[in-house]
């Protein structure tokens, strides 16, 4: 029985600290105590984390850029490819604007029959205005037909092939074209000359003419059908002791940005050259 004693007093006192530490614990007596206890051990473990990441990142991050790499070019090749495509989409669009347009300026003249032909090059002398057409004499096109765009008049077929044509442009320095002004009844003669720029000559001198009047073409001559547009007065030259006046024209046609025309086809051009009389040499 004495034997027993001993024990049961370990046990209660055992038991005793046990209770008196959780006391102490949920008292917060032990907080201070518990802290410098651990530092080192806190201390310990972040120091082998962070070595422990650094190896880690080390290892990973060769590859993991190698990736990045390889995404960034073939999001760059994607980005590339689809402004490619936006490009191609947008030139599209603006072939099938000037589509549209050549063919509501068709359905506006429907007494007209009309072959439509693309730009495929431009004359590179810098003294003649020509460009070259996709269609030619297997299309009907024949010489002398009159070429236009929905904007206006553009110049004449001066030489045909099978399947091409080179259009004579009336910016060119060999070209006449009878005209007339809109606001008042009187034929003139408009030039291209070798600038590029168009005039306007033989301009009776006691005719009023202001900046910004329309010229059309007046049909003479045979060249050109009727009212078709030319373009604007921009300029006036007027002097006392010239028989004419003369004026500067803007036309209508952007040539720089022609790409693509109509051809009058049911057009036939009149020469009149035979019969005009012959000059004493």
């Amino acid at each position: 029985m004495q034997k027993f004693l001993p024990r049961n007093l370990q046990t209660i006192a055992v038991a005793l600290l046990v209770a008196g530490i959780i006391f102490l614990g949920f008292s917060g007596y032990l907080n201070t105590v518990t802290s410098s206890a651990l530092s080192p051990v806190v201390g310990i473990q972040s120091w082998i984390s962070s070595r422990y990441l650094a190896v880690v990142e080390f290892i990973t991050v060769p590859r993991d850029v190698a990736s990045l790499r390889a995404r960034n070019a073939e999001l760059e090749s994607q980005v590339f490819n689809l402004q490619a495509r936006v490009v191609d989409l947008e030139q599209q669009l603006r072939e099938a604007q000037v589509l549209y347009a050549l063919l509501d300026f068709a359905r506006s003249r429907p007494e007209n029959q009309y072959v439509a032909a693309a730009v495929i090059g431009r004359d590179p002398s810098p003294f003649l205005h020509y460009i070259f057409i996709d269609h030619g004499s297997d299309d009907g096109l024949r010489h002398g037909m009159p070429v236009v765009t929905e904007q206006g008049l553009v110049g004449r077929v001066d030489a045909v092939t099978a399947r091409a044509a080179r259009v004579q442009l009336i910016t060119d320095p060999a070209t006449v074209v009878n005209v007339r002004l809109q606001s008042q009844d009187v034929d003139v003669m408009l030039t291209g000359s070798i600038t590029g720029d168009v005039n306007l000559e033989m301009i009776p001198q006691d005719m009023e003419m202001k900046p910004g009047e329309l010229i059309l073409t007046s049909g003479l001559g045979g060249s050109y059908p009727q009212d078709v547009v030319v373009g604007q007065v921009v300029s006036v030259r007027k002097r006392e002791n010239d028989l004419f006046q003369s004026a500067s024209v803007q036309p209508v046609v952007d040539f720089r940005n022609l790409r693509a025309v109509l051809v009058i086809t049911n057009f036939r051009p009149v020469d009149i050259g035979p019969l005009m009389p012959a000059q004493n040499p």
